[in-house]
């Protein structure tokens, strides 16, 4: 074989090089190209996050009003201190210095703030919403790797006001409940941001490029709550809920009846919307302090919160008792199966199969008509009702009164009403059940079912969210009244209407009384389940001006445990009290009888610095009486007040000389009549001012007094006022 020439193997010494090579170029395009168009995406964002620091800026939250524009929730500028432990450690910077530095300015322990300063991140969080003075501190100290953040701090200028309504935020700003939780996405806005340079050294650039984006705000939300109308529900619920000492809470709504509007809802005990993680309850906070396995108490804090949080109007259900005769009575008259003038005997119970179950009045209630029979809130009358109903058109009304359905309400959790399947559906169920007891409801359900019955029979969605707007005022979206369906025509909701108004002018619902203003409304009591365990719901609801229905009002009260638990007694007033407040603050007329008008408190004239005779002229004509103390012609001192409220004939102190004013002892007035009452006092020369029921009943047993003002035994000057406060004792 002819041996290669030296040429020819230096041309494949070169072509097999060339090869390598051009193989090599090849797979070094083909991996440049890979990661130019493969990974080159990736790769420039870890080359920018290695290149930048990229901060969060918190939008603004938006603010919550009430439907007049008074603001229940809005955010303030506040600052997020955070540290790069990282660049801290590379700079060379003293842990322990700095930490101490911080600990000055922030309030805090520096061996905390020095741990989270030797973590190997590059990102910790030291204090969160630090305010503007905190935050000047720790810009004055020019710290290596100590970040100041913006951000936003939510405040509610009420603190413990509709707090199951409003909700609150977490420590990152999102909604954590009512509204705030709801609402969320629209309220929270769009974060900004902070793009800053670094370095190789993990650090800031030292000429500080930076790169802002600015924060979108939220959008603000308008509540159809009026914070008038709160406050008066708030306030009397409250003080029912103390002074029944109602073991699992109460709650209270207030609707407009046309609209489905919510004017009020309120739960009790409530909480501080501005401290939502703190237990309002000492002994439940020292209960779970005590436990001493940590998981165990985690998990028993977190019930003892979502307790705290539960919206009892919305979430909760419960079984009306005999509030729900007003929806079985609108079945009976709709259907045609009774009308006004059907008769019922009630000889204090109704047989229904093996079962007897009796009447609230044991020895019953006679021969009654209807009006009678729902004023009397006589259960065999509405047993019998029921039982003309039957079970299949029973279960319609009770599904197109919208007791099966969720009302599509703005707060979460929202229960659905129980009832009985069909096929446990019987006689004895159907009896129990005309009468509220067995199915369950939802405050919220209860009251939208009977301000349908007040408005002609149309079954209104209840909202809460009236609109959003922006900033500048400008109507993002609006809710407007939903009419869900017809229920009930507009004859069986006037007759109602008026057989309601016979409850409170004469019968169970007496306490609801307010006068000048025509109210309807039903009382109703029912015992918790087990049976016998002695656990009742004390409830009443109740619409005002019954002839032209405005606002609709429904309380209830949870275990009460001082001693009564019927609704008529202790929930009727508070919504009375309430209805009172609240057709007063709205400018409803009163429509006084000339019983009432005659009643009716004045206000009494200043007379200091009128002559003697003037003074009396001017008492005089007001219908007051007077008595004069000292010599002199000018009166210099009078009791009680000009201005105060007073009913007609009550006396006034005149002053005369500056003398030490006279002091009497209040005596004890309750448990008496107003007569008695207003006699007791005016022999201790002291005035009444009435509240309560003075009047609206045709029971055999009058009103009693059954709290004062003033306590018993305590020295006062003389024509002092005491309140009285009196209701009747004999409502179920």
């Amino acid at each position: 074989m002819k041996e290669q020439s030296p040429k020819r193997k230096l041309r494949i010494r070169i072509f097999i090089m060339c090869a390598v090579f051009s193989a090599f170029f090849a797979l070094l395009f083909l991996r440049l190209a890979y990661i130019q168009l493969i990974d080159g995406p990736k790769l420039q964002k870890l080359a920018l996050e290695q290149q930048t620091r990229d901060s969060a800026v918190a939008s603004k939250r938006g603010t919550i009003y009430d439907r007049n524009g008074k603001v229940l929730a809005k955010s303030s500028s506040v600052y997020t201190v955070t540290a790069n432990p990282n660049e801290i450690r590379k700079a060379k910077k003293d842990v322990n210095e700095i930490a101490e530095k911080l600990s000055d300015a922030l309030g805090m322990d520096d061996e905390k703030i020095e741990e989270l300063l030797k973590r190997e991140v590059n990102h910790v969080v030291i204090k969160r919403k630090i305010e503007e003075e905190e935050s000047n501190k720790v810009r004055a100290l020019e710290l290596p790797g100590i970040i100041l953040q913006e951000d936003a701090k939510r405040y509610y200028p009420y603190g413990n006001f509709a707090s199951h309504v409003i909700g609150f935020t977490g420590d990152d700003n999102q909604g954590l409940g009512g509204i705030e939780m709801v609402y969320d996405e629209e309220l929270k806005g769009v974060p900004g941001r902070v793009v800053a340079l670094k370095n190789a050294l993990d650090s800031d650039m030292p000429f500080k490029e930076e790169t802002h984006v600015d924060p979108e705000d939220g959008i603000n939300v308008v509540l159809t709550l009026d914070e008038t109308v709160q406050h008066f529900a708030e306030k009397h619920l409250e003080t029912a809920y103390l002074e029944e000492k109602t073991l699992q809470g109460a709650s209270a709504i207030v609707m407009d009846v046309d609209t489905g509007e919510i004017l009020a809802m309120t739960t009790k005990p409530d909480f501080d919307l501005n401290n939502p993680f703190e237990l309002i309850d000492e002994a439940e906070k020292e209960r779970i302090s005590a436990i001493a396995d940590d998981k165990e108490r985690v998990a028993e804090l977190s019930n003892a919160l979502q307790s705290m949080w539960r919206n009892k109007a919305v979430v909760d259900s419960y079984e009306p008792g005999s509030c729900f005769k007003i929806v079985t009575a609108c079945m009976a008259l709709e259907e045609g199966v009774i009308n006004e003038n059907s008769t019922y005997y009630c000889p204090g119970y109704k047989q229904v199969e093996s079962h007897r179950i009796h009447c609230a009045k044991r020895e019953g209630h006679g021969m009654q008509n209807l009006a009678d029979a729902v004023k009397n809130s006589c259960n065999p009358a509405f047993i019998e009702i029921g039982m003309s109903v039957g079970n299949d058109t029973f279960r319609k009304y009770y599904e197109a009164f919208g007791f099966l359905d969720v009302t599509g309400f703005d707060i979460p959790g929202e229960a659905n009403g129980v009832f009985y399947a069909k096929d446990n559906f019987n006689i004895v169920e159907l009896a129990t059940a005309s009468f509220g007891q067995g199915p369950k409801v939802t405050p919220l359900q209860m009251i939208t079912a009977v301000s349908a019955v007040a408005n002609g029979g149309k079954l209104m969605k209840p909202y809460l969210v009236k609109e959003l707007v922006d900033d500048n005022g400008n109507v993002i979206s609006a809710t407007e009244p939903t009419i869900v369906r017809q229920v009930i025509s507009e004859s069986t909701s006037e007759k109602m209407c008026s057989m309601l108004e016979n409850v409170v002018a004469n019968g169970g619902g007496s306490n609801a009384y307010v006068k000048g203003f025509r109210v309807a409304g039903k009382t109703g009591t029912s015992e918790k389940i087990p049976r016998g365990s002695q656990k009742y719901i004390a409830s009443f609801i109740g619409f005002a001006p019954a002839n032209d229905p405005k606002v609709c009002c429904l309380v209830m009260l949870d275990e009460p445990s001082n001693g009564e638990y019927y609704g008529g007694r202790i929930a009727a007033p508070v919504v009375g009290r309430i209805l009172e407040d609240t057709l007063n603050y709205l400018n409803v007329e009163p429509q006084y009888t000339e019983q009432e008008r005659q009643s009716l408190d004045i206000f009494v004239p200043d007379t200091k610095g009128l002559s003697q005779a003037n003074a009396i002229k001017n008492l005089t004509s007001e219908g007051l009486k007077y008595t004069v103390v000292g010599s002199g012609e000018t009166v210099i001192n009078q009791m009680p007040k000009g201005g105060s409220m007073v009913p007609g004939g009550s006396v006034v102190v005149l002053y005369t000389e500056d003398v030490a004013t006279r002091k009497v002892i209040v005596p004890d007035v309750t448990n008496m009549s107003v007569s008695q009452a207003r006699a007791k006092l005016a022999e201790s020369r002291l005035n009444i001012n009435i509240s309560g029921v003075t009047g609206g009943s045709n029971s055999s047993t009058p009103n009693i007094s059954v709290k004062q003002s003033i306590m018993p035994g305590v020295t006062v000057e003389e024509g002092t006022i005491v309140e009285v406060e009196f209701r009747y004792l004999n409502m179920d």
